[in-house]
């Protein structure tokens, strides 16, 4: 999050919009991206820091709230070092972790083909689209966001994956050898 040392100065007309280049840092934030590809939904959860209570509390939002009816729950992500199970066992009591997961299957992205990740083309659009100026807050951040989220919902805005089963063999034969060679 930054924020600006001098005020912007004001518009004049023919004048582009001018704001100084040098910046404050306030602090960071995090989003915490869960998407549906096939149904067009995504949720953004902005939190101050990046930890393991954060996502153990975004998975049970997603096993209580958005998929409380599902029996099974696929979930692809990346390989983050606070995207495991012992993050559920750090945010709750045993009982409650082992509910959560029994609803979970996991699926990792390859660790050197995380941009196979369908949530990181969705962050890239969010970037580009609201989060592409300063914010000084996580509050200024969630903000931008919501609307964002909620009119992209609106639209059902799907993913359109092209990137075959065929097209990953062919690219990355390196990394998943093909027993048929």
């Amino acid at each position: 999050m930054f924020g600006a040392v001098r005020p912007p100065l004001p518009l004049a007309p023919g004048q582009p919009a001018r704001q100084d280049y040098e910046y404050a840092r306030q602090g960071v934030c995090h989003q915490l991206l869960r998407c549906e590809p096939l149904t067009g939904w995504r949720h953004v959860r902005v939190t101050e820091r990046r930890t393991r209570k954060d996502y153990a509390e975004c998975l049970r939002e997603l096993v209580d709230g958005y998929c409380s009816e599902a029996t099974k729950i696929r979930l692809i992500q990346d390989n983050l070092n606070t995207h495991d199970e012992a993050s559920r066992y750090e945010a709750f009591p045993p009982e409650e972790a082992r509910r959560i997961l029994d609803k979970l299957a996991f699926h990792y992205t390859p660790k050197q083909g995380s941009w196979l990740n369908l949530a990181e083309s969705e962050i890239g659009i969010m970037n580009s689209q609201c989060l592409d100026c300063r914010r000084e807050t996580v509050l200024a951040v969630t903000q931008q966001v919501a609307p964002w989220e909620e009119a992209r919902n609106a639209k059902q805005v799907h993913v359109h994956w092209t990137f075959t089963v065929a097209a990953a063999r062919q690219k990355l034969k390196k990394l998943y050898p093909s027993i048929e060679d």
